[in-house]
């Protein structure tokens, strides 16, 4: 196994359109749909860096800033941020546009952690993440800290 791999190797950027099904009575997304596409980049992701099957261990935090409408486009991009011996901090961005005036705003952001494990299903050990980037190494380094609050 690679003993250390770039964060932008485990780079993914997926583009949803928001349907009326995915809305509420508002017409706003479902927060429950916003998770679940949360969830799915963060494994790929992981899987990415990791080269093994994935389960979430736990989605350590969600910000909803803003509302999402049908209509609208959703991008979301994840990246490992952190790693422990068998985990991998997943950090994940989700912008929307609107289609009509090609407005951006950042809507959800959240960190998740994914655990690497075996066609058994015991973990196994993943790569060390290295940060390139300013970006990347402010959220490696600050991964550390919101590694010890999960372990609370």
């Amino acid at each position: 196994m690679q003993q250390e791999k770039a964060m932008n190797e485990s780079r993914v950027v997926q583009t949803r359109l928001v349907l009326p099904p995915d809305t509420n009575h508002l017409g706003s997304i479902f927060g429950g749909k916003v998770l679940a596409y949360i969830d799915e980049i963060a494994a790929i992701s992981a899987m990415k860096h990791s080269r093994s099957t994935v389960v979430t261990a736990s989605i350590d935090s969600v910000n909803f800033l803003s509302s999402v409408k049908a209509g609208d486009i959703l991008t979301l991009e994840s990246f490992v941020t952190g790693t422990g011996n068998t985990s991998m901090e997943v950090y994940v961005r989700v912008h929307r546009e609107n289609l009509k005036t090609g407005e951006q705003t950042l809507t959800t952001t959240s960190f998740v952690t994914m655990v690497a494990v075996d066609d058994e299903g015991n973990s196994k050990p993943v790569p060390k993440v290295v940060p390139q980037t300013e970006e990347e190494k402010w959220l490696y380094t600050s991964s550390k800290e919101r590694r010890e609050k999960r372990m609370k």
